[in-house]
């Protein structure tokens, strides 16, 4: 099922207690590894992690408008 959550945290906290403790762990791994300037995000209702347009102003492929999925 996909989630409509806006936002990660939101996403985290409508998760299952067993899950939510795996995704937090999980989380805070690729946060620890994450290269400077990406960010985390929602994105087809689930956790995404991107290249900014800041970093990569070209932007996804297929719609521009989207940051680079990472």
């Amino acid at each position: 099922m996909k989630s409509t959550a806006k936002t990660v945290a939101e996403y985290v906290k409508e998760l299952p207690e067993d899950r939510r403790k795996a995704i937090s762990t999980i989380r805070k791994v690729i946060l620890d590894n994450l290269p400077k300037g990406y960010q985390e995000c929602m994105s087809y209702g689930m956790i995404g992690y991107v290249v900014p347009h800041s970093i990569y102003p070209k932007g996804y492929q297929c719609n521009p408008k989207l940051p680079l999925p990472w």
